[in-house]
């Protein structure tokens, strides 16, 4: 249970740490040779390998989005008694945000956060929105 608590409290303060756009202590959760999925089929989809590409990857997203707030809604982790070891957690979010051009942009999704002694490892998001939507949102 401890773990669980461990696991959810870390990744939960991870999202306030990129909605205060604080790139670098977001970032510190991440291990070196990490992995970030986006999906769909705009300029931003892609699988991005290594922290520098991951940190490129979210100050592009953080310049898009001048107003940026994701809300994380639910947290599960599967094993609730590793705390110190290899764990998944699923998030639920939310995010509320206005893009460069204006628009106001909500969408939801899930993001799949293998974590190994505390630091994400691989990271993927599930997004609920098509790519139309997606590139509206991102200006394309």
């Amino acid at each position: 249970m401890i773990g669980a608590l461990i696991a959810k409290s870390k990744v939960t303060s991870s999202y306030d740490l990129l909605n205060s756009r604080d790139i670098t202590k977001f970032l510190a959760n991440w291990h070196d040779e990490s992995t970030f999925v986006y999906p769909g089929s705009i300029s931003a989809s892609g699988e991005f390998k290594g922290k520098k590409a991951i940190e490129e990857w979210f100050q592009k997203l953080l310049d898009q989005f001048p107003t940026f707030k994701i809300t994380p809604k639910n947290v599960c982790v599967k094993n609730v008694l590793d705390f110190v070891g290899t764990n998944v957690v699923t998030v639920e979010w939310v995010e509320e945000n206005i893009n460069k051009g204006g628009d106001k942009v909500q969408v939801g999704g899930v993001t799949i956060i293998t974590l190994k002694f505390g630091k994400a490892t691989h990271a993927k998001d599930y997004i609920f929105a098509t790519d139309e939507e997606l590139r509206k949102a991102w200006g394309e």
